[in-house]
């Protein structure tokens, strides 16, 4: 039942997930926005946290051994308790992404690959948003715009850090550290993905030339054999003599030395009186 409850949701809270997106971007991009447009843009995003909150809720109570389920999904817990502690926009920023990145990684037709290019765009996009809403109004503050806060968000990620735009306030900062993390990890999984590969490409390799070497002994093992069956078979049927001719008959053995020889064309005269 499990299983079946999480294949049904997938696609709408992926949607889901999307609308939070545009909830919370519209709000930074277009600050001078009628307030209405805000207040919808809030509803929407407590919305989408309800729907992420009660298919956890749901996930647990169809769960065969729900303490297992609390133990081995805490992430879950947490984003979904999060926004609750202080009903930030950050901290519903933050458990959507947690909530959405636990769902993708149970969707079987998503590839590794497709899920960290997803995850790759969704901090970039949430950050640069966060980043820019948290330093826009700061008086110190270098990132005034959605390029800057995308420029920005692209070398921390990479973890190149050019220094011409950087945070200057405390929250900004804690967003920067985050992003630096969430770097690393994906470009660590995307160098294990990519040598996994490799790997992967030089066993198949192996494997193609341990079979081709093993099919070369097993047939020079039964030619061996073959040889052997046909010496084995033709050597009797040449020492034995042949029925159509006759055998050799035996030489006359030799006189021995000093005896007299007698012509065989003169006979031998009597003696006379």
């Amino acid at each position: 039942m499990k299983d079946r409850w999480e294949e049904r949701t997938q696609a709408p809270l992926l949607v889901l997930a999307v609308a939070f997106g545009v909830a919370y971007a519209v709000p930074i991009v277009a600050p001078g926005a009628a307030p209405w447009v805000h207040r919808l843009c809030t509803h929407v995003e407590w919305a989408v946290w309800a729907a992420f909150a009660l298919d956890y809720v749901v996930r647990l109570a169809i769960a065969p051994a729900r303490w297992a389920f609390v133990r081995s999904h805490p992430l879950d817990l947490l984003a979904v308790l999060l926004p609750m502690v202080q009903p930030l926009r950050l901290l519903r920023v933050v458990s959507t992404l947690l909530l959405v990145g636990r769902r993708a990684r149970m969707a079987p037709q998503i590839t590794l690959t497709t899920y960290v290019a997803g995850a790759v765009v969704g901090l970039m996009m949430f950050g640069s948003l966060a980043v820019l809403h948290v330093e826009r109004d700061a008086p110190n503050g270098n990132i005034k715009t959605l390029g800057d806060a995308v420029w920005w968000s692209f070398t921390t990620m990479t973890t190149v850090g050019y220094g011409d735009h950087a945070p200057t306030t405390g929250l900004g900062r804690v967003l920067a550290v985050g992003l630096m993390l969430s770097g690393i990890a994906l470009l660590g999984v995307v160098t294990a993905n990519i040598a996994a590969w490799f790997i992967s490409r030089f066993d198949r390799d192996d494997a193609v030339e341990r079979r081709q070497t093993e099919l070369l002994e097993a047939l020079t093992h039964e030619v061996r054999e073959l040889r052997a069956e046909v010496a084995r078979l033709s050597g009797p049927a040449e020492a034995a003599p042949s029925p159509d001719v006759p055998a050799p008959t035996a030489a006359p053995a030799a006189p021995p030395a000093g005896a007299p020889t007698a012509h065989p064309a003169i006979a031998p005269t009597a003696p006379t009186a």
